[in-house]
């Protein structure tokens, strides 16, 4: 079920079958967002079509904005072409992101299921191409949860060790990023922003892997133990 006033998202492909799947993989994280696909011509073969995107982007919007992902550049004509032909309104609150089709689909698809605003859930889109420093950790012999004050200046973390026999894989690395932007502070996992899902999936964290989760913010307790709860159980999948 859609949920009202979130940010919808367009998928737009030369191939229906990519746009299609797309959309099944982002609803895995992105639930109650407004996730259409624009793939292939009217007729079922390889390329855009003017009259799906222009379908795809009235569906999407909800009054709080759409934005559009892109796999080739004639995708993107055809839905800038699109967009001089819609109202001013609709227009207004569109964006053609400049982002990967899949990785900044995926990072739309969270900050839009988190509530956030269009043009953040479009920075979402668009650093997605950055991604995080690739730092996989493994557990080491006895390691086991255990908060400790004093990192950094004065902050807190906690270290626990992953169970998913899948690893940090997208939808238990979504759940981790939606809980972390629950919270104002600013929160890492093994040093990548814990609200990045891109930054978090480029960990390749694996079942095993310990996750030092920690913030400078003294106040941050309570996020770092939420997110190291959700953490030791497996985010509902153990």
């Amino acid at each position: 079920m859609t949920m009202p006033g979130t940010v919808g998202l367009v998928f737009v492909s030369h191939s229906a079958e990519i746009a299609s799947g797309l959309v099944a993989l982002a609803r895995q994280m992105a639930p109650t967002v407004a996730l259409i696909p624009a793939g292939g011509t009217d007729d079922g073969r390889i390329g855009t079509s003017f009259d799906l995107v222009n379908a795809a982007i009235a569906e999407a919007d909800s009054g709080s904005g759409v934005v559009v992902l892109c796999d080739l550049g004639s995708a993107i004509l055809t839905a800038e072409t699109v967009l001089d032909f819609v109202d001013d309104e609709l227009r207004e609150r569109t964006r053609i992101a400049d982002a990967p089709l899949v990785e900044g689909g995926v990072a739309a698809a969270v900050a839009a299921e988190s509530g956030d605003p269009l043009e953040v859930v479009l920075n979402a889109a668009e650093s997605a191409a950055g991604g995080g420093p690739r730092a996989p950790g493994r557990a080491e012999a006895g390691s086991e949860d255990r908060p400790t004050r004093g990192h950094g200046a004065s902050g807190y973390s906690r270290t626990v060790t992953l169970v998913n026999a899948d690893g940090l894989h997208a939808r238990p690395a979504a759940e981790l990023v939606k809980l972390a932007a629950r919270y104002p502070q600013r929160i890492t996992v093994n040093g990548a922003d814990a609200k990045s899902l891109l930054g978090i999936m480029s960990l390749g964290l694996t079942k095993g892997a310990s996750l030092e989760i920690a913030s400078d913010d003294p106040g941050a307790s309570a996020a770092v133990d939420a997110l190291a709860e959700l953490t030791a159980t497996g985010f509902g999948e153990a």
